[in-house]
């Protein structure tokens, strides 16, 4: 769309210039029309750019006027009455244009400003001769001010089109760049985090709690008796319960807790809060999981999910809180699964990462033959 309204744009151009070479007798508003259709299709190409819907009527409605209004013979013989229409056509498209542009909002693209800043300046440029025109007279002054405009209507016209796709061209190169970025940190089967992003998430989540020093939780997943669920119904049905989880934890906690996938049936997320409001948050997404589940070949196929809570500083490791969670995990599911542990302590300092580390594979390696040994025989069916 974008590339057709330049051509239509360069083609006004030499119409103006040269439309009497090329076709003898051409109406002189040809060029003046298709320069109205060239911003309007920059400004839908903004929109498709955004993923939004063409307005065809609204597109060509500039055009269509001007072709109206020149059946007016009280405006087609006025200069300053021509100036001024034409004047507010572009910059009205210009701004629709920048309106568009700013409706971006995400924060990964960092020249948002620019594509913003520079449609609006050259609107406000277009709309300069609207002012000059309603303090010429009609007549002379008038006809030499519409001479005048034409050319440096057509030098504005050609900074804009040029701005217009040099700023595409930045925001397409930071789509990609955002795209490719999520692509690296997201877990392809459920669409949450996978361990890299979200251990970058839980980061920036925990920096930004540090400034007011506001408590952070970490909630530990696991599903229960998930080996026997792919056993027994098999890894289709397995990965389908994943994605319901995942669904369910997207739909039950706050869009700014950061949700992420660790590896197999193992989920974890950092919310901000108290122990408290992460025990009740963890309880949600507990008793939706529980209520939930998927049909297949006419079954209903339900799972549980137990859940440890770890409440402490922001100034805390990341890993000594996943720790203390799994901690209160494995207690869930030795307890009974399907239930939420919260231990009584918070944790208030700074751990080694690495000590951390192996704290946590060891505790994933008890919990791993603790399911084994009661995935033999405790579950007796995955169909509910």
């Amino acid at each position: 769309m974008g590339g057709f309204a330049y051509l239509i744009g360069g083609a006004s151009g030499a119409l103006w210039r040269y439309g009497d070479l090329f076709v003898p007798g051409l109406p002189a508003s040809v060029g003046t029309v298709l320069l109205f259709v060239a911003v309007g299709m920059i400004w839908s190409a903004a929109r498709l750019f955004h993923g939004r819907r063409i307005r065809w009527v609204a597109m060509l409605f500039g055009a269509a006027f001007w072709l109206a209004a020149g059946y007016c013979p009280a405006f087609a013989g006025s200069a300053a009455s021509r100036i001024v229409v034409s004047s507010l056509i572009v910059a009205g498209y210009t701004f629709l244009t920048t309106l568009e542009l700013r409706r971006e909002r995400r924060k990964s693209l960092i020249r948002r400003w620019p594509a913003i800043f520079v449609p609006m300046l050259h609107g406000a440029i277009f709309l300069v001769p609207v002012a000059l025109a309603t303090i010429s007279a009609d007549g002379d002054a008038a006809h030499s001010l519409a001479r005048g405009w034409i050319v440096v209507f057509a030098i504005e016209i050609l900074l804009y089109v040029v701005g217009t796709a040099f700023i595409v061209l930045i925001l397409a190169k930071d789509r990609t760049v955002h795209i490719y970025k999520i692509a690296a940190a997201t877990d392809p089967l459920t669409g949450l985090l996978n361990r890299r992003g979200f251990f970058e998430a839980a980061g920036v989540l925990m920096a930004r709690n540090r400034s007011s020093m506001a408590p952070v939780s970490v909630l530990a997943f696991d599903l229960d008796h998930f080996k026997s669920i792919n056993d027994r119904c098999g890894h289709a049905v397995g990965d389908a319960v994943l994605e319901l989880f995942a669904k369910v934890a997207r739909e039950t906690l706050r869009a700014t807790d950061v949700v992420g996938r660790l590896g197999g049936e193992e989920f974890v997320a950092v919310i901000p809060g108290t122990r408290a409001e992460a025990g009740i948050a963890a309880e949600r997404v507990r008793s939706a999981f529980a209520a939930a589940s998927i049909v297949r070949n006419g079954q209903r196929i339900a799972a549980t999910v137990s859940i440890g809570v770890a409440c402490g500083s922001p100034a805390a490791a990341v890993d000594l809180l996943i720790t203390h969670a799994d901690e209160a995990l494995y207690r869930a599911k030795t307890n009974g699964r399907n239930r939420v542990e919260t231990p009584d302590e918070e944790v208030v300092g700074a751990a080694n990462a690495s000590a951390c580390a192996q704290s946590q594979e060891v505790q994933r390696k008890k919990w791993r033959k603790e399911k084994g040994a009661a995935n033999d025989g405790a579950l007796e069916s995955c169909i509910a």
